[in-house]
């Protein structure tokens, strides 16, 4: 459990340092459709339709895996899934604290680049290279994994 302390610092920071992704966070927030009364240390977590995650400042949007899932191996296995997840998107949380207002053009946008052109998704499936082997992966997950002492996704 985070201390009131913590949490105060780090929505401070969050609002000053890292104002333009949490700015960006709170409105995907606020009209994005999801389930929205999650929270994962000190991030707003929304469950969403989409099949990707993202963090912007102390927001965090994770895919809905659970929807449809109905045998409990799958549940379990989605659920740990998804616990690695949330700890990689903390790691993001930590870069945008960090890094504040360089975030969005050292991490955001090149991760966004990296997950979502087709031709990239080509070359790593073509080369078996991991999609966490990119830089602002693989401090996420580094990032993730120091702050909260839990496994995040390789």
């Amino acid at each position: 459990m985070m201390s009131v302390a913590k949490t105060a610092v780090f929505y401070l920071v969050q609002l000053t340092w890292g104002l333009p992704q949490t700015l960006v966070g709170a409105a995907m927030h606020a009209f994005v459709p999801g389930e929205k009364d999650g929270r994962y240390r000190c991030a707003i977590v929304t469950k969403w339709k989409y099949s990707r995650g993202l963090s912007l400042g102390p927001f965090i949007f994770i895919p809905d895996y659970l929807v449809g899932a109905d045998h409990p191996k799958t549940i379990a296995y989605m659920k740990r899934y998804q616990e690695k997840l949330l700890v990689h998107e903390y790691g993001h949380c930590i870069q945008s604290l960090v890094f504040g207002p360089l975030y969005l053009p050292l991490f955001a946008f090149p991760s966004m680049i990296w997950a979502g052109v087709p031709a990239l998704e080509r070359m790593r499936n073509a080369r078996a290279f991991s999609y966490y082997r990119f830089y602002t992966e693989k401090v996420a997950n580094w990032l993730g994994e120091r702050v909260t002492g839990e496994e995040s996704l390789h």
